[in-house]
């Protein structure tokens, strides 16, 4: 099936963070990834990004999903909860009734709507081991809205990628580079689209096996910042996305180093 209005809604990781553009001051990430393989089989593709960094899915639905139904897409991604998680007031009942809320408004607005469970973030990160049960009851949720309401799954909790750092950023929260890809091949594959089968492919060579040092520098530079900053959040109200917009909140044309990545895909038209 081809596609013509492709709309991605989000957090951070639909945003793009850890995958900046070769010479451009914008990231890239999965969705753009996608929107660049999609529009070389329908080169009249046009794309809209909403993520944005740091937001919940009560945000999400609020601030990005009215915009996406506005724009009459035929193809949504929702990738979306890890901000719901990491909150003091965390509650597993409550992340379920927004998750099958902002499933089912899109599926009434779009005939095909991804959705993405997340991998293990506290198998690579020591210090989050507590996240499991939240992760794991998140997924739960996204899986039985998704059966609801006949949305498409990405489930990404099995790919054993997760517990390969060089997929990551180095916070080892965001994805990198590889990891982007690999979800962006993932999403593409449930949607019966070839892709580049090397995304998929395992990185050559040993998965980085971080020393005790290392820990406690990744602790040092990023863990501690960012507790600090969440707690100073939660004590004023405000969100690490604060002050940032979508990178592409319209319906625009795909760019032609967008597409490059798939110039060469078997399969393609």
């Amino acid at each position: 099936m081809r596609y013509e209005r492709f709309v991605a809604l989000g957090d951070s990781c639909t945003e793009g963070l850890d995958d900046p553009y070769p010479g451009r001051q914008q990231y890239r990430g999965w969705a753009d990834l996608v929107a660049g393989r999609l529009a070389h089989d329908e080169p009249g593709l046009r794309y809209a990004n909403l993520g944005v960094r740091g937001r919940r899915l009560d945000q999400i639905i609020v601030e990005q999903i009215p915009t996406a139904i506005d724009l009459k897409p035929d193809l949504v991604a929702l990738f979306g909860g890890g901000n719901d998680l990491m909150t003091r007031a965390c509650n597993s009942d409550v992340v379920a009734t927004r998750v099958r809320a902002a499933v089912r408004l899109l599926s009434d607005a779009a005939p095909t709507v991804v959705v993405f469970t997340l991998s293990d973030v506290s198998s690579r990160m020591p210090v989050a081991r507590r996240m499991r049960d939240r992760i794991e009851a998140l997924n739960d949720a996204i899986r039985e809205a998704a059966d609801t309401y006949g949305a498409v799954l990405v489930d990404l909790w099995p790919d054993e990628a997760a517990q390969d750092l060089r997929y990551f950023g180095p916070d080892r929260l965001h994805l990198g580079e590889h990891g982007h890809r690999r979800v962006a091949a993932h999403m593409l594959r449930r949607l019966d689209v070839p892709c580049e089968e090397s995304w998929l492919a395992p990185l050559p060579g040993e998965p980085d096996e971080p020393g005790l040092l290392a820990h406690a520098r990744w602790v040092w530079g990023w863990v501690l910042p960012v507790a600090r900053t969440r707690f100073t959040n939660y004590l004023t109200g405000r969100s690490s996305g604060d002050g940032y917009v979508p990178k592409r909140p319209d319906l625009l044309p795909v760019l032609d180093d967008e597409r490059r990545p798939w110039q060469t895909i078997p399969g393609s038209a």
